[in-house]
This record gives C-alpha cells, structure tokens and sequence, in this order.
C-alpha cells in the first residue's frame, strides 16, 4: 500500500469534500481516501499494484474537480493580493447597483436618465451592462455549480448557480417585455440580486480562505524554520551553499547565532542549543561531539560542524510537517455528522425550493413571489458554515499542537483523548528519568568487584533497556576495557544473555534465573534492596548467581504535579511496568498513585490494556515508544515519550517531542477544547440552517418579516464568519508553560 496527499482546486463547501470521497472510495484499488476542505487536499492510500497517481486523479477529475499534484504549503500572497483588488473594484460596482435600484425607494437622488420609471429602458439596459461583468466574476461558480450537477453530486455552487441563474433568466425575460413597451415590468427586475449574490458568495469564499490560510499558519511556520542556505567545509575551507545543495556525509558548519541547517550529528565543537520549535521547551540543551542536531534548531553560543545525516524529506521537520498534514486529513468520529447531513442537504433543498416555487404559483402569489422565494432558499441554505465546522478546528489544533512539541497522527485521536478516563504510564524512562545508577552490588564469588563489572557492563552495552544505562555509565566511569560478546541476546521482559570468553552470562531479573534454571539462593538479599526502591539485577556465569545489583531510578521534577492534575480531573492514573512490585509501590507512593501492575512482560502490558478496555474504558497509554510498543499499539490512544528523533518509525498516536509529561495536561486541554469547539461550530451551522431555511420560505411573512436574495446572501457570510471565528478562539489556548528541569 502506499500513501500520497494531493491537492485539489474547485472544493467550496461540506458538500464537495463529501463527493470526492465518496467517489474515490468507491474505486476499486482505494483503500482509503480523506478530503480536507480546509487544507484543499486529500490524503489517499492506494494498491501502487492496481493504480496509479494518474489514475487517481483521473477519479478526482470524474468527481467534477481537480487535482493539482502531490500536495505543497505553498505562499499564496500574491493570489490574495489578486483577488484583494477585484474584492475592493467589485465591491465598488455593487454600491452603485444598490444605489441605482434602491436609492428611490429611500429618496436618494438619481439622474433623470436613469430614472427607472421614465426611462425604464435606459435604467434596465445599464443594470443589465453592469450585471455582465459580474457573471464574469462568478464564472467559475457556475462553471462548478453546472458540472457537479450533471455528475449527481450537487453542491453549494449548484445552488447559487440554479439561483442565480432563475433569477437572471427571469430578470431578461422582463427586459425584452420593457422594450417591447411594456414598462410595468421595470418592478420585475433582479439584475442586482444576482449580482449582490455573486459578490457576497465571494466575499465568503475571501473570508473563508483568509481564515483557512490563517488556521495552516502553524503548519507553514514550522516549513519555514529551516534555513534557505548554509555553510559546508569543502577542502578545509567554508562555502556557503543552498540547502537543497547539501548531501548526506558532507560536513555542515553552524556558527552561534544561526539555524542547524539538516539533522545530523556534532563532530568538532559543543554549544546550547534552542529546540523549542520541536519540544516547547524553552530551556537551552547542551551538545558535544556526537550529540544529534535538528534542522531548524538554534545555535546559540558556539561554533561546531556536524555530519549531514537526514536532509529534505527525511528530516525530522519534514517528518513533522508529513505528520500534522496527514492528521488534519483524516476524520474524527464527530465529524461524521456533517457528512452525512451535507450529502443529502443540498438535494433536499433543491426540492424544498422548487416545492416551494410551485406552491407559491399556486396559491396565486404571482411569479415574483414564487422566484424570489425560490432564489432566496436556495442561497441562504448554502451549507458553508456546515463544511468548516469540524475542519478549522481541527486544523488550529493539529498545528497549535505541534508548534507546542505534541504531534498527533490522527485528529479522531483529539476525540478519544476528551473521552478518557483511564491514564496507565509505564514507570521506567516515562515517570522517571531513566536515569538509573547503580546504587549496591552484593558480590558473591571470588572476582574482584571491577572483575564482576567488566563482566556486567561488557553483557549491557549491547541492551536497549534503560537500565542498561546505568551500566554504561558506570564502564565510563570507571574506565573498563569491555570484554567482546559473542551470541548476544535480548529476552523482553527477563534480561540478556551472551557469551565472554567461551562463558555463558546471563544478566536480568529473578525470572530469568527461573529461565535459564539457575539456583537462586540469594532472595533475602534481593528482598533488602528491593525495600530501598531498587531495581535487581542478577549477574550469573555459567548458570551460577556471582552478583546482585541494586539499581536505582529518580522520579521526573513533573510527575507528581501531572499525576495530581489528572486525579482531579477525574482519570484514573495507573502504573504498569515490568520492574518488581516492590520497587513499583516505592515510587507509586510517592506519586499517590493507587493502582501498581508489576512484575510484567511487554506481551502483558498488552492484555492488561485489552482488559481495561474490555470494562469500557477509554484507556491511554504512555510509554517509551520502544519496549512499550505493543502496548501503545493496543490502548485507544498510545503516547510515546522522548522518541521525537524516531518519528516516522514510531507506532504510537502521539508524540511527545521532549519529555516534560506536562505536555499529556496539554493534550488534555487541546482536545477538549476542540471538541467542545466542533460541537458549538456545528451547533451554529445546523441552527442558522434550522432557522433562515423557514424564514425564507416565508414562515415569518404574516408578520411582515420576508427576506430577499441579497439579505440571503449577507446572512450566509454570517454564518460562516460566526463558525471562522469561533475556532480561531482555539489560538487562545494558555497552555502549561512549565519548563521541564531535567532538559540538560
């Protein structure tokens, strides 16, 4: 399977997305296809066995749109700028319509020669001259309207064409009687109301895409962090070179002051540095020689050149950017509402407006009446503000989140997160620092306590465990010449086992004593340091216990404030983790946490998640995105921590780009607040509906209250103005600014 987001021209509303999508999962060799209004793209994951880009967007063209290739975040000022102008010249125009055929109704002074009952033939011939340019203007929304209604698929452009067009066409119907004398036809015309329908169709469209624009800023500021250019060291000397220039291996130069131009590693020099852009952490990080830099990041005090490693697309920034893309493109559960109601909105007001129509005839009201009516229904029920509800929302909050160090893959994520009751952490490298150290050794044998450690730490290095830490620290320490290993294994959940010198080391908790059928005599000792909080470690050659290793971990500075913050929240906080009950109650103590599940294997994480589940709980999981990996896999929500530099290989939902854990209170919040956002937006899109739909039909006419097609058209960019700017409210987020302290 492969996956491509392209962009797509012609979308204008819920109705259009909606199309697309449904057409495109219908093809045979489509796996799934997400249409994004807001963004103006699709992300689609096809059979490359069965299909093609071209043929995929073959589909798209079908559908009654366009695609415009593989999908860029590209500057698009100079489209504003444009369209700014004719906005403001066609904004003119329509003054000067209103002034021509309202200004006697409200005693404003107009020519003689255009007076439009002394010469009505003058007066409609100028209103029809000034209405052509406007159904030049609106050319592409007819174009649009005319084409998705021949492909069954009627949108909010198929309304105002059939709209806009009935009323044209009437309105030339009572020019040629004028002409032919008959000047009581002068009151039949609607060439304004055609064209007040354009202009402000367009105005909603300018308005809706400012906001779009205004909503993938986030998104766009983090393609615009990488420098343009940058220095490489080509023969011992400095050249400075565009970025697109720069090659894996080549050896870039970063003075203090300027960006990391591509990931890589440090290989002369040390300095701090600003990663703020990828965790929201504003606290500066120290790197030396070997230390990983991201592009896009900020020396601030130093001179160091690094070794080109990830450049374009595999950068870390570009992985982000893929990311958050690819997030605002798929649907969360709430949204479904929308579609559902924009497929079959637009037809049924089709019919309610030509129901309405005849209805009107037939009760004698005239065709003034019946077409205003008609026109009216049409327009005011264009479902704009229905298509941006969820989208906009989503899209500020998916950039908003990853400006703030928290990416999240799937927006449907945003909804679970709101929805969870249940928080379940792993203890080691999550809660804590990870940064164990190796607090007692209890020797057993007759080796020398470095002996014991050459043995020990030669055995750990090649583990990925965190507390394989603690002994390379120690081997540094202490500086030990390591043995070499030979037939190194991992055994998840037990420890590690090799062989040094023709000797079998086996290396872990009591349970691969158990494992490897070793004698264990020594549990009185494993039970005192266990009761000073330490992890145990045995060390046995040759299936006999030589050591026992007392190894200790700190808790993180926020893990006590984020674990409060979620009790009172009501969630419940549960730590599952594969180190002794014991020592997991030692730490589970002092977090206040009252649910410990110890003495765990990975593959049991799994099946305690799946039962949490089983009792109907929203259960979210957090790990360290390595060993924890089925278990985050499992939860209906999975979040890794400090695994930022390992996005594209990460199978958690949400990551965490530093390990401040204050950022899960973050997300919290962010998606909260979206949802609750969504659900008001559509509140607001199914009421405006709810209301004008019957008003201009007239419900309100015993009353002398009857809207027109041009109050139609005000009121529909109402609408979406009140929808646009109810999720830009989500800017306004305060999030938690605390610093995270173990950050060095």
């Amino acid at each position: 399977m492969k996956k491509i987001t392209l962009g797509i021209a012609g979308m204008t509303c819920a109705a259009c997305s909606g199309a697309i999508e449904k057409y495109l999962n219908k093809q045979n060799g489509i796996k799934t296809a997400n249409v994004n209004l807001v963004m103006a793209n699709a992300t689609i994951e096809y059979d490359e066995q069965i299909l093609t880009q071209k043929q995929i967007e073959k589909f798209i063209k079908e559908s009654g749109y366009k695609s415009t290739g593989i999908f860029k975040l590209e500057d698009e000022n100079k489209t504003y700028k444009t369209q700014k102008i004719w906005f403001i010249v066609f904004g003119v125009l329509t003054l000067i319509l209103l002034y021509l055929s309202m200004g006697s109704m409200l005693g404003a002074p107009i020519p003689k020669i255009l007076d439009m009952h002394k010469n009505g033939i003058v007066y409609a011939s100028v209103l029809l001259g000034l209405t052509i340019p406007f159904l030049i203007y609106g050319f592409d929304i007819f174009k649009n309207g005319i084409k998705t209604l021949f492909h069954g698929a009627p949108n909010m452009d198929t309304l105002v064409t059939l709209g806009v067009l009935s009323s044209l066409g009437y309105s030339i119907f009572a020019f040629v009687m004028i002409t032919s004398g008959r000047h009581a036809y002068v009151e039949n015309l609607y060439f304004e109301s055609c064209c007040v329908i354009i202009y402000f169709i367009k105005l909603g469209r300018f308005i809706d895409k400012t906001s779009k624009n205004k909503t993938k800023q986030a998104i766009k500021d983090l393609v615009q962090l990488t420098p343009s250019a940058a220095y490489v060291k080509i023969d011992g000397k400095e050249k400075q070179v565009k970025i697109d220039e720069i090659k894996k291996g080549d050896i870039v130069i970063c003075h203090a002051g300027e960006k990391f131009a591509v990931d890589g590693k440090i290989v002369v020099g040390s300095c701090h540095v600003d990663e703020t852009f990828i965790t929201g952490e504003s606290k500066p990080v120290a790197k030396t020689i070997d230390a990983s830099v991201v592009a896009g990041s900020v020396n601030l005090d130093g001179y160091v050149e690094y070794v080109a490693e990830k450049i374009g697309k595999e950068s870390t920034i570009s992985e982000i950017v893929n990311l958050v893309v690819e997030a605002t493109n798929t649907k969360m559960p709430i949204a479904k509402i929308a579609d559902k109601v924009s497929g079959v909105f637009v037809p049924v007001v089709m019919v309610i407006a030509f129901l309405s129509f005849v209805i009107y005839l037939c009760v004698g009201q005239g065709v003034n009446v019946a077409i205003t009516t008609f026109v009216t229904v049409l327009v005011v029920a264009c479902p704009c503000s229905l298509g941006l509800a969820t989208p906009l929302a989503i899209v500020i909050s998916e950039g908003m989140s990853a400006k703030n160090g928290i990416l999240i893959k799937k927006s449907e994520t945003l909804e679970l997160v709101s929805k969870a009751n249940v928080v379940v952490f792993d203890k080691t490298g999550t809660l804590t620092n990870g940064e164990l150290k190796i607090a007692e050794i209890c020797n057993f044998s007759n080796f020398k306590v470095d002996e014991i450690l050459k043995y020990a730490c030669s055995l750990e290095k090649n583990s990925t465990h965190p507390i394989a830490t603690a002994f390379n620290e120690k081997a540094k320490e202490k500086n030990l010449k390591l043995y070499s290993i030979k037939n190194f294994k991992n055994l998840a959940g037990l420890g590690v086992v090799g062989e040094i010198n023709k000797k079998q080391i086996v290396m872990g908790s009591g349970k691969i004593l158990t494992h490897f059928k070793i004698k264990n005599e020594y549990k009185n000792n494993e039970e005192e340091l266990t009761k000073m909080g330490n992890s145990i470690v045995y060390l046995a050659i040759d299936k006999k216990v030589v050591a026992l290793f007392g190894v200790n971990d700190t808790l993180k500075d926020e893990a006590q404030e984020m674990v409060a913050s979620l009790q009172k929240r009501n969630i419940e906080v549960v730590m599952l983790t594969g180190d002794n009950e014991n020592t997991a109650n030692i730490f589970a103590k002092k977090l206040n946490i009252n649910r410990v599940i110890a003495n765990v294997k990975p593959s049991e994480k799994t099946k305690i998640i799946k039962q949490l589940k089983s009792e109907g709980k929203i259960v979210v999981m957090c790990g360290d995105g390595i060993n924890d990996s089925p278990a985050l896999a499992s939860a209906d929500v999975g979040i890794s921590v400090k695994n930022g530099t390992d996005i594209a290989m990460n199978s958690s939902d949400v990551i965490l780009m530093s390990e401040n854990l204050t950022k899960i209170l973050d997300l919290i919040l962010i998606s909260k607040k979206t949802v609750s956002n969504i659900r008001q937006n559509l509140f607001w899109a199914f009421f405006y509906n709810c209301l004008m739909i019957p008003i201009a039909l007239g419900a309100l006419r015993f009353t002398g209250i009857v809207i027109n097609p041009m109050i139609a058209g005000i009121a529909m960019v109402l609408s979406s103005l009140t929808v646009v700017l109810n999720a830009l409210r989500l800017k306004f987020i305060k999030l938690n600014k605390k610093e995270n302290k173990n950050v060095s």
